[in-house]
């Protein structure tokens, strides 16, 4: 935290106390410094339920993941060019190679309601290659770090990027140096 800020709250929390002790308020107070980081290889992959088909069928991404090897994936916005025409079908045309090299899942996921994931997963025939899974609140990107305000699509939306899970460890990430560009994440990159 910049040191004049740091001042500034300790001059206004110093009055506060002030005022509290001259009226008989006790108050409580907490500065909470530290900075969200990027998740990072190494590091494990969350606890946080995501959705596949409807709001009713929750998918619990640290379970998902757990004791097996596992590709995960991320998109700006379901339905959209890039992500439509070279992204997620670069992963179905290659889901039967990475599950007979050691993948059990292949996971694409989206700031996007369920249903819309649904649809997107079934246009691209989907089944059985990539499990499409809906993070509608963001709740999964925020706390991933990963992503990016895009107004055009309904402002945040998650980075694409993509990742190999090993029992929920993450052995490799790739996030697009723009955030949302098409090279490093690609499923003809992916090192399993």
């Amino acid at each position: 935290m910049h040191p004049l800020l740091v001042q500034n709250l300790t001059n206004k929390f110093s009055l506060v106390r002030q005022l509290g002790r001259s009226t008989g308020v006790v108050q409580r107070f907490s500065i909470h410094t530290s900075k969200m980081v990027q998740i990072k290889e190494g590091d494990k992959i969350p606890s946080i339920d995501l959705y596949e088909d409807s709001p009713a069928n929750k998918v619990n991404v640290a379970d998902l993941c757990a004791g097996k090897k596992v590709i995960l994936f991320a998109v700006p916005g379901a339905f959209t060019p890039g992500c439509s025409k070279t992204h997620l079908p670069g992963y179905v045309d290659r889901a039967g190679d990475l599950k007979s090299s050691g993948v059990a899942e292949v996971v694409c996921v989206s700031v996007n309601d369920p249903f819309v994931m649904s649809a997107w997963g079934k246009q691209h025939n989907t089944a059985g290659k990539v499990r499409m899974l809906a993070d509608p609140a963001a709740v999964f990107t925020k706390k991933l770090e990963l992503g990016a305000d895009l107004p055009p699509l309904g402002g945040l939306r998650s980075k694409r990027y993509s990742m190999v899970l090993e029992d929920g460890v993450i052995k490799s990430l790739n996030v697009e140096p723009d955030g949302t560009g098409l090279s490093c994440s690609l499923a003809d990159k992916i090192k399993v």
